[in-house]
């Protein structure tokens, strides 16, 4: 099978080009820059995309980082843009060609559901109203001409992937380790986490299964409160995890992104994807973390 994956060189692309390679399938690595090495293909997310002929898969992860920077006017637009106008060239772009691939997933995530507080949150769940909300509805739609040419398109929610290899989590444990963490904010937030190892044999699963096509949550099935998970965090470091972060430190530091980001409440579960018959080799969440901790 011939793969292509953009943002190949972040924390699930990466991941996802190493396991597709691993077992012997060609990747096309679908990058922002010249290409480098064997594979790489450079693109422009606002221009045509070309080398996708033969292609049997696209999977579109490409996007300014969410928690790196501080959102100022224009970085919001840059985190919209490079998801929602990105989406749409590639999808466009797919939908045009006179052999498409098979198969075309597109990122999202659970931010789509805005803060719901404590509603456990599905598939058939509206967006929320919040500007994470409004760029997930708007990456979702943007992704429709391909399903309009008739591709079988995916767009995975995706939670909080729980890697020590980095993304949020991979930049909290350093003060974790230390026995600096604690709970971020009140603490009864929901988080929905999916281990590295999880969301990258989730995207092979809708990949390799045609009945799934639309939103699929990539979470796993044990969703539970910030406190909970900082708890857990701390017994599997063997580090107190008491020292609690307030939410005005949170606003006063992060800005607009801790409120919609780190203390926003998403109780996802994924109903969509245990239906289609996957099976999650970290199904409750201190499996999850165990496993990105269990060489401390």
């Amino acid at each position: 099978m011939r793969v292509a994956v953009s943002g190949a060189s972040g924390l699930i692309g990466a991941a996802l080009a190493e396991s597709l390679a691993g077992d012997g399938h060609e990747v096309v690595r679908l990058v922002r820059r010249a290409a480098r090495r064997a594979g790489e293909v450079g693109w422009d997310p606002f221009g045509e995309v070309g080398a996708l002929t033969g292609v049997d898969a696209v999977v579109h992860l490409a996007g300014a980082g969410i928690g790196e920077r501080r959102w100022t006017s224009a970085y919001k637009r840059e985190i919209y843009d490079s998801r929602v106008r990105g989406t749409a060239t590639l999808a466009s772009a797919l939908a045009r060609m006179g052999e498409p691939p098979r198969v075309f997933v597109s990122g999202s995530a659970v931010g789509f559901y805005g803060d719901a507080g404590e509603r456990v949150l599905t598939e058939d769940d509206p967006a929320g109203g919040d500007f994470l909300a409004r760029v997930c509805r708007d990456w979702e739609g943007a992704a429709g001409a391909a399903a309009d040419a008739g591709i079988r398109t995916v767009r995975i929610r995706t939670g909080l992937v729980v890697s020590s290899r980095g993304g949020a989590f991979g930049r909290m444990l350093p003060l974790f380790r230390l026995g600096l963490g604690g709970p971020l904010g009140g603490g009864r937030q929901y988080w929905s986490l999916i281990s590295l190892a999880d969301e990258v044999a989730a995207i092979r699963h809708v990949i390799d299964t045609p009945a799934v096509s639309g939103p699929v949550n990539l979470v796993c099935p044990d969703p539970v409160t910030n406190r909970e998970v900082t708890a857990s965090l701390g017994r599997a470091l063997h580090r107190p995890a008491v020292l609690p972060v307030p939410g005005p430190a949170l606003r006063l530091a992060l800005g607009e992104f801790a409120r919609t980001g780190v203390l926003a409440s998403q109780r996802v579960v994924p109903k969509r994807l245990l239906a289609s018959g996957f099976t999650f080799a970290h199904p409750d969440h201190q499996d999850v973390i165990r496993q990105a901790t269990h060489r401390v």
